[in-house]
């Protein structure tokens, strides 16, 4: 096992973190208030190479793994601009066009998705199914030469930011009645498609939406691989979902705490720094070493996804652990700073927001809890 960092990686954070420095947290914190997306932050990103680093250089990205963008990821985050869509356009759409897509799909898609001129969204939830995908009702049927498309999606991340989405919708039952799912790219102009915008209380960016699909008209390519193969190729864009996911919280973690360990050393008190304190000190450093074991997950899980071994334990595992390091490094975060924690002035509420909600999802960690305890554990399966 090698720990090291290699020249490449390391330059590769620099480099994010060059690009990102004019921007930082105040600019985070007014557009999460103002639920505006960070456009700036993201074309800064995509024009120095960074959006697309794990697309196939052919198709004008970067030509490396999911390693390299969970590190774009975190790096992003640590610099105080945690971009949702990273977790959603770079990490399960283009992983599921690069690896299923047909070489005309890659083509329309991949380069803009690349630079980050397009953005796709991902739309899997139900409001009746939740978590059980077998439930879902969206469903796709055979109109000609292409499809019609009905249903409805829930929570679904960025929509007014993209230019298409990528939805799992039923497209038959096999020999024993169990759903066939199949993937669609659905432009967002698509007529027939409407949406209504979740208002939320929690300062985010990127908005929700609930979607509906009315007689959707889409044409033969909008398919993406083989019909009724959905679930496998959802499947292999969820882990990265997870992994990018658990570096977002990682790099929010790490935020939180270079944040808070500033004001521990500059804070007076009784004349001596509040970080003199054990009862500040030691929630600070349990929170940081917590962050560092959530981030060795999180590479362990790129790593095999990178290398084609199975990453869905890895990737559950490093999502839970960096979930719970990032709630427990801003909860120490805003304690430390008393009541200024809540205040606008120090921006650390934004970050909350943003990390209790990957507590919930991409998955939640009841879900997380299942999935160890059924195929780590072998234990008998809860629902």
């Amino acid at each position: 096992m090698d720990f090291s960092v290699s020249a490449e990686l390391a330059d590769l954070t620099r480099g994010v973190a060059k690009v990102l420095a004019p921007f930082g947290g105040a600019y985070y914190g007014e557009h999460a208030r103002d639920r505006e997306p960070c456009a700036e932050a993201w074309t800064a990103l995509g024009d120095a190479g960074f959006i697309g680093v794990n697309i196939p250089e052919e198709y004008g990205g970067g030509g490396a793994g999911m390693l390299e963008l969970a590190l774009v990821t975190e790096e992003s985050a640590a610099q105080g601009v945690p971009l949702l869509l990273l977790l959603v356009s770079s990490a399960i759409c283009a992983e599921v066009i690069s690896t299923f897509g047909s070489t005309a799909q890659k083509e329309r898609w991949l380069p803009a998705l690349a630079d980050g001129r397009s953005k796709m969204s991902f739309a899997i939830t139900e409001p009746d199914a939740g978590s059980n995908t077998h439930e879902i009702s969206t469903n796709a049927v055979r109109d000609g030469d292409g499809w019609l498309l009905n249903g409805s999606k829930y929570y679904i991340s960025g929509v007014d930011e993209a230019d298409a989405i990528l939805v799992v919708a039923r497209t038959g039952r096999d020999a024993e009645g169990k759903p066939l799912m199949s993937l669609f790219v659905v432009p967002t102009d698509a007529a027939g498609l409407e949406r209504s915008r979740i208002e939320m209380d929690i300062a985010l960016p990127e908005k929700q939406f609930t979607l509906f699909f009315g007689d959707v008209r889409l044409p033969a390519d909008a398919l993406i691989g083989e019909e009724g193969n959905g679930f496998q190729q959802v499947f292999h864009g969820l882990n990265p979902e997870r992994i990018t996911g658990a570096a977002l919280l990682v790099g929010i973690a790490r935020y939180a705490l270079g944040r808070a360990a500033a004001y521990a050393r500059e804070r007076e008190v009784w004349g001596v720094a509040i970080g003199t304190h054990q009862g500040l000190s030691h929630p600070l450093a349990k929170a940081s070493m917590e962050t560092e074991l959530a981030a060795l997950m999180m590479r362990k899980a790129a790593w095999l996804h990178d290398n084609g071994l199975p990453a869905g334990e890895a990737s559950n595992t490093a999502k839970y652990a960096a979930a719970e390091a990032a709630l427990n490094a801003i909860d120490a975060a805003i304690q430390t700073h008393g009541g200024n924690g809540l205040a606008h002035e120090y921006g650390l509420m934004p970050y909350w927001g943003m990390a209790r909600l990957l507590r919930i999802a991409p998955v939640s960690r009841e879900m997380i809890l299942n999935f160890i305890a059924q195929h780590s554990l072998k234990l008998p399966r809860s629902y």
